[in-house]
């Protein structure tokens, strides 16, 4: 899915705002978060589920790749590569601090995903089911099924984004795709189960 912001035109312009924004250029750190904006809004809203949270965690993510900027390291990998790393350390930082006693990965994958789950992640993105499901999966679950299914990013950049190798990511797409299939077998089983409610209490 390409994001609703252009890059700032393209990576060798993007390169010279990086260039002048570790300098404290603030100007070229407008440029960039204008560009960039959307795609982590976008990000972030899949990982917490509602707007005000996804809104402030945004600009707290911008807050703090311009504190420090002047220590980013380019290393071959484009600027926003970095700051979905940020975004996904604060948004694990957020899961803990209002969960603190619930494990972060307590999804177990036990059942082959089927195709028909893909499906539901590339064609029903903006489905609510589909939001809610993928909010229960471990945070590197949910990092990979919104970078790869929502951003759209590739096997290779999201290799980038999480430090892991391209076999290592297709290995935890596999499981995250399990664990999103079980949560909406779950939560189709639940609306199934509250539409027969009311029929068996008018039989009884």
């Amino acid at each position: 899915m390409a994001p609703s912001a252009s890059p700032a035109t393209d990576l060798e312009e993007e390169s010279r705002l990086v260039i002048r924004a570790v300098k404290r250029d603030s100007a070229a750190f407008g440029l960039l978060y204008e560009s960039h904006l959307d795609r982590i809004y976008r990000y972030i809203f899949y990982r917490v589920g509602t707007s005000g949270e996804a809104e402030d965690l945004t600009e707290i993510v911008f807050l703090k790749a311009w504190e420090a900027i002047e220590r980013y390291q380019p290393r071959g990998v484009p600027f926003v590569v970095w700051l979905y790393r940020l975004s996904h350390n604060l948004v694990v930082d957020s899961y803990r601090s209002r969960h603190p006693s619930v494990p972060l990965d307590d999804i177990r994958e036990t059942e082959e995903p089927g195709a028909n789950v893909i499906d539901q992640v590339e064609q029903q993105l903006d489905a609510e089911a589909v939001r809610v499901a993928v909010r229960t999966l471990s945070p590197e679950h949910q990092q990979l099924i919104v970078l790869r299914f929502v951003e759209g990013l590739s096997h290779a950049e999201v290799a980038q984004v999480t430090g892991k190798s391209e076999g290592a990511m297709r290995v935890v797409q596999f499981r995250a795709l399990q664990a999103l299939a079980k949560a909406l077998r779950a939560d189709e089983e639940g609306a199934k189960n509250a539409r027969r409610r009311p029929a068996d209490g008018l039989s009884s």
